[in-house]
């Protein structure tokens, strides 16, 4: 298996605040900015209170300024 392409099944995950809850055995989750794989041992960025996970800081940084616009309106 490639390290940047983990291969089986996606994981269910619950997002903590300091920590993440692997509900489902799986691999990876899907970033919800991207749609790219991410490893779990990869997974550094999340959202407790929207329960996604992001690949970067990028995403992370997009998303926010996606929530946080559309708060504004």
């Amino acid at each position: 298996m490639n390290k940047h392409d983990p291969g089986g099944p996606e994981a269910k995950v619950h997002y903590g605040d300091n920590e993440i809850t692997i509900l489902r055995q799986g691999n990876f989750v899907l970033c919800a900015v991207s749609g790219e794989r991410i490893p779990l041992d990869q997974l550094r960025y999340w959202n407790v209170d929207l329960q996604e996970a992001y690949r970067g800081p990028q995403e992370a940084t997009a998303r926010w300024k996606q929530v946080n616009a559309e708060k504004q309106k």
